[in-house]
């Protein structure tokens, strides 16, 4: 309870940030990109930390060029977390989300809607369709509809279902639709049935890894507590808050491994993108699959779309 009651404090002064309006990070309140001729990206995650997860790397990436990336959580994570809940714990991980979002160089919101509770309405389906035509999209990137967690299913769902008619003009008429359809991807996953994760397209971390772990390392409550799945054991098993290296150090070798095993998943996708010598060589990779939805990129497309191969 001590734990709780802490948190409940240090949310206080942050919760007067957003009385006024529903929970969304800084970065969210910034207007949607100029015309300037970088691509636009928009990531959609169902907690705040799975877009980051997924897609932080090559987010960076993007961002180092000049490109315009948007990472969204559908849900405000409040009940991820073994020991405290609700607005607090919303608010700490909207704050998270936009301290990851600022080191990877990329902009962040949170949607408040209950973790656990998203649904695939047509409310919902409005809410995506408005935020990818707000964000102008060349590139859409959202899980898979098959997942263990009901709200990545469902974000997969709500992404697929805004794929047409992010185009169609007579829904959602106050916001301007798309005159052209974006590419849609799905983040990796493990997940066997009804098939298998395929890696159409992999970019190789090693040059961004430091800094997708810098982001990461702002999500405290997921990495150094474990989040739902957490217990006062794994807190115990992790290096204390006070020693920063220890912690850093933890957590790299926990995600050189994952990022390590997602490049070795996809080393087809790297030899094909990046040439025989290069793509051999990448030790970290993040990976997605090209959505039978929106547009289909040609091989040149991609390259345009990834601009990191050549």
């Amino acid at each position: 309870m001590t734990f709780s009651l802490r948190w409940l404090s240090a949310a206080v002064p942050i919760l007067a940030l957003f009385i006024a309006g529903p929970l969304s990070s800084p970065a969210c309140a910034a207007d949607p990109p100029p015309d300037d001729g970088k691509l636009r990206i928009i990531v959609f995650g169902a907690h705040p930390d799975d877009a980051e997860f997924k897609a932080g790397g090559t987010g960076a990436k993007w961002a180092k060029l000049g490109h315009h990336v948007k990472l969204v959580s559908v849900t405000n994570g409040d009940i991820g977390h073994w020991q405290i809940a609700g607005g607090p714990l919303a608010i700490r991980r909207t704050a998270e989300a936009a301290a990851c979002s600022q080191k990877l160089g990329t902009h962040s919101q949170v949607l408040d809607i209950h973790d656990g509770e998203l649904e695939p309405t047509l409310e919902n389906r409005k809410k995506i369709t408005r935020l990818i035509r707000e964000w102008k999209a060349d590139i859409v990137i959202a899980h898979r509809p098959w997942d263990y967690h009901p709200d990545h299913r469902y974000v997969g769902v709500l992404v697929q279902d805004a794929a047409f008619m992010v185009t169609v003009p007579f829904i959602c008429p106050d916001t301007p639709p798309l005159t052209k359809n974006p590419v849609f991807l799905y983040s990796s996953d493990g997940f066997q049935k009804p098939y298998p994760f395929q890696a159409d397209i992999a970019v190789a971390l090693d040059d961004v890894l430091d800094t997708k772990l810098a982001g990461i390392h702002e999500l405290a409550s997921q990495v150094y507590e474990g989040g739902a799945s957490g217990s006062e054991a794994f807190v115990r098993s992790v290096p204390p808050a006070s020693d920063e290296a220890g912690r850093k150090a933890w957590l790299r070798q926990r995600w050189e491994q994952r990022q390590s095993n997602e490049a070795n998943r996809a080393r087809a996708a790297l030899l094909q993108l990046y040439g025989e010598e290069r793509g051999k060589a990448v030790k970290y990779a993040e990976s997605f699959e090209i959505c039978e939805y929106g547009r289909r990129p040609t091989p040149e497309e991609i390259k345009q779309l990834f601009p990191f191969f050549d």
